[in-house]
């Protein structure tokens, strides 16, 4: 086995697993659900090439040994670490309805975002009640997760604990931009000068609306409006259609 750090290698197209918690030795078991699914659904064989990571940006490179009951051996052959992505992207979603916030977690994930704040706005239809919130933030972070894995990326974006208004305010005050979206907004985001480092904040309101109240302790926290074009989007799909557009001026030059 050869040990590297050479950033991101080359994409190869081959699929990546990820383990809670991955092992440094010369052959990796991935069992349990990540082994069946690369058995039974993938029918993954002998001499493939794939990855596995541990969703912290430690990824090991191997062929597969064997394909079986237990799930799939692979031989390594290679890791390296995979570097965070700068900026970091924060997606502060309000809580959309039913299957659109899993929905609105995936679309994120696969275009980058690092960091999702699940928020309690005002006119949020859906409610995480006391008894709600373990089970909201595990389907969110099964979502993310999911999502991960689709799209190859070996680093897991956090998904916090529900937040209030006055904590994403707080999530606002440090960051090193600030953005709210709203379909009033006079300035769009495309015109906006986008820094290379630090923490870019994207704040997405639920289907009703942001209130007045809402706005302004936005503002006071150094967020500033901005618009994505002359459409509105749905919740679910606005915050992955803003973390594109600062992609195209970051992360995809």
């Amino acid at each position: 086995m050869t040990t590297s750090d050479i950033g991101v290698p080359e994409l190869d197209g081959s699929p990546l697993f990820l383990l809670d918690v991955l092992p440094d030795t010369g052959e990796l078991l991935v069992d349990g659900d990540e082994g069946r699914h690369a058995v039974d659904v993938l029918r993954l064989a002998p001499g493939e090439q794939v990855r596995v990571g541990d969703g912290q940006g430690t990824v090991a490179a191997g062929s597969v040994v064997s394909a079986g009951t237990e799930g799939l051996r692979v031989a390594v052959t290679a890791r390296f670490e995979v570097p965070a992505h700068t900026p970091e992207f924060v997606l502060v979603q309000a809580l959309p309805k039913g299957d659109r916030g899993p929905l609105a977690v995936d679309l994120a994930t696969e275009l980058g975002v690092d960091r999702i704040v699940p928020w309690t706005a005002a006119r949020c239809v859906t409610r995480w009640r006391d008894d709600r919130i373990e089970k909201g933030v595990v389907k969110w972070r099964a979502a993310a997760r999911a999502a991960s894995k689709q799209s190859r990326r070996p680093r897991l974006p956090e998904v916090t604990e529900p937040m209030s208004t006055r904590e994403v305010c707080g999530v606002l005050d440090d960051a090193d931009l600030a953005l709210v979206l709203h379909e009033r907004a006079r300035r769009p985001l495309a015109e906006l000068e986008i820094p290379r480092e630090g923490t870019v904040v994207v704040v997405v309101g639920p289907e009703g609306g942001l209130t007045d109240g809402e706005v302004v302790a936005f503002r006071a926290a150094g967020a500033q409006a901005v618009r994505l074009g002359t459409e509105v989007l749905r919740t679910s799909t606005a915050g992955a259609a803003a973390l594109a557009a600062l992609s195209m001026k970051t992360r995809w030059e």
